[in-house]
C-alpha cells in the first residue's frame, strides 16, 4: 500500500509544478515554515474536600491518651489526595485546642490534632471561614492561626490557612499564593454568616465574610498576581442538593470579577458543579457544595449527610512565545462516604465510594437507610458524568503526574 501510495504521489507532484530534485530537503523545511509552533503545556491538579466538621463523638473516638490521632479518620483517601499537586479541604471548627476546652455541636472547639492529620493526609490549603468561626470567640480564632504558625515554623512548604486574620493590615497585604510546575493559585475565602456570634468591635477584617464591596477588591487586587484565582465559599440552604438564587447571584459576581474556580460548602450535602461564562470569554468551574467530609451531622436528611465529594480539577497552561494562556481543563468529582459503625461504633473514616461494599453500608450506623444503589443514585442525579470511578480516576492521574 506504502508503495502505491508513493507512485500516485509522483505524479501529482510534477502536475502541480513541484520540483523532484530538491523533494528530499524543501518538504521538511517546507512543513516546518508552515506549521505553527506548538504551545508549551503544563497541567496541574488540585482537589478540594468539603466540611471536616468535628462533632464530640469523633475527638472522643480519636482520643489516644493525652492527646488526639485523627491520622485513621483520613488513611482510607490518603492515597488520592496525595495525588494532587494541590488539596484544600473546608475546616469547619476552629482549632483552639484543649486550652480552651474542647467541645462539640451546636458550639464546637477541636483538637489542634485536627489539623496535623490533615496536613498528615496531603492537605495544603485549609479554609477557616464558616459560620462556626467565631462558636468560641477570638481567642479561638487566634489560637488556631497560632497552631497553623508554629505548624509551618520549620516546613519548607507551607500550609495555607485561609479566612482568618490577624489584623486589618495583614488582610490587606498577605496573598495566599501556591506555585506548582509554574502556575500560580491564588486562595481567597468567605462565609454567609457566624451563627449569630458576632465580630469583636473594630475587628471586621478578624474572618472573611461575604460582602460584594470587600469581595471585589480583595478579587480584583489578587488577580493580577495569580493564574489561577481560587474562592471558597461558604453559602447555601442546609441539606439541599438544589441551588439557592443567592449562590447564583454570586456566581455570577464571581464570574464578573474573573475568578477561575469556586469550591462551595455548608449545605452538608452535595450540589452540582456549573460552568459560568465571564465577560473575558473564559470561564467560571463553580462546585456549590461538596458536602460534608468528615462529620456526625444527625439529621432526617441522612444519609445524604454522609454522602460528600472531593473535587479534582485539572488546570492546564500553555504558553508559546511571550504568551499564556491558563484555563480549568478538566473538573471532575470523586464521591465520598464517611463511616462509622452501628452503636456510632469508631473509627470514624472517609472512603471514596468505589472502595465503599455493602458490608460496609450494613455496618454503617445508618445501614437502615444507607445502601450503594442509593449513594451512587444521588451522586449521578447531583454530578452526572462529572463523577470519576477508580479508573477513569487512575488515567487522569497517571495522564498528570
Amino acid at each position: 500500500m506504502k508503495k502505491a501510495h508513493a507512485a500516485f504521489l509522483i505524479p501529482l507532484l510534477l502536475l502541480s509544478g513541484f520540483d523532484c530534485r530538491s523533494a528530499g530537503t524543501s518538504a521538511a523545511e517546507n512543513k516546518t515554515e508552515q506549521s505553527p509552533p506548538l504551545p508549551e503545556e503544563t497541567t496541574v491538579t488540585l482537589l478540594a474536600a468539603g466540611d471536616n466538621l468535628i462533632h464530640d463523638i469523633i475527638y472522643l473516638a480519636a482520643r489516644d491518651g493525652d492527646r488526639y490521632d485523627f491520622d485513621p479518620c483520613y488513611s482510607r483517601i490518603k492515597s488520592i489526595v496525595e495525588k494532587a499537586d494541590i488539596a484544600m479541604v473546608n475546616q469547619e471548627t476552629a482549632l483552639g485546642g484543649t486550652a480552651l476546652g474542647l467541645s462539640g455541636y451546636p458550639v464546637f472547639n477541636s483538637p489542634q490534632e485536627t489539623g496535623t492529620a490533615l496536613a498528615n493526609a496531603g492537605f495544603d490549603v485549609v479554609n477557616h471561614a464558616s459560620n462556626h468561626t467565631m462558636d468560641r470567640g477570638e481567642r479561638a480564632v487566634t489560637a488556631t492561626m497560632d497552631f497553623w504558625d508554629g505548624f509551618n515554623e520549620d516546613r519548607e512548604e507551607k500550609v495555607l490557612y485561609l479566612g482568618i486574620f490577624r489584623g486589618g493590615e495583614e488582610r490587606e497585604t498577605k496573598k495566599n499564593i501556591i506555585t506548582k510546575n509554574g502556575v500560580s493559585f491564588g486562595f481567597l475565602s468567605y462565609t454567609y454568616g457566624l451563627n449569630g456570634f458576632s465580630l469583636p468591635a473594630g475587628k471586621d477584617w478578624l474572618v472573611g465574610m461575604i460582602d460584594t464591596e470587600v469581595m471585589a477588591r480583595e478579587i480584583d487586587a489578587l488577580r493580577p498576581d495569580c493564574d489561577v484565582l481560587v474562592v471558597s465559599m461558604h453559602w447555601g440552604n442546609e441539606f439541599r442538593h438544589t441551588v439557592s438564587e443567592t449562590q447564583k447571584e454570586l456566581a455570577a459576581f464571581l464570574a464578573e470579577h474573573s475568578v477561575d474556580l469556586v469550591i462551595g460548602h455548608h449545605p452538608h450535602v452535595t450540589q452540582p458543579c456549573e460552568v459560568l461564562p465571564r465577560p473575558d470569554g473564559k470561564t467560571l468551574t463553580c462546585y456549590y457544595s461538596l458536602g460534608d467530609f468528615l462529620s456526625h451531622t444527625q439529621t432526617d436528611y441522612s444519609p445524604d449527610t454522609m454522602l460528600g465529594a472531593m473535587a479534582y480539577v485539572t488546570v492546564t497552561k500553555r504558553v508559546l512565545g511571550t504568551e499564556s494562556d491558563v484555563s480549568v481543563t478538566g473538573a471532575g468529582v470523586i464521591p465520598t462516604v464517611c463511616h462509622y459503625g452501628k452503636g456510632r461504633r469508631p473509627p470514624f473514616s472517609v472512603y471514596p465510594l468505589w472502595d465503599y461494599t455493602e458490608e460496609l453500608a450494613a455496618e454503617h450506623y445508618k445501614s437502615e437507610k444507607i445502601s450503594l444503589e442509593y449513594l451512587y443514585r444521588v451522586s449521578r442525579e447531583v454530578f452526572g458524568m462529572r463523577m470519576l470511578d477508580r479508573k477513569s480516576f487512575t488515567y487522569t492521574a497517571r495522564k498528570f503526574p
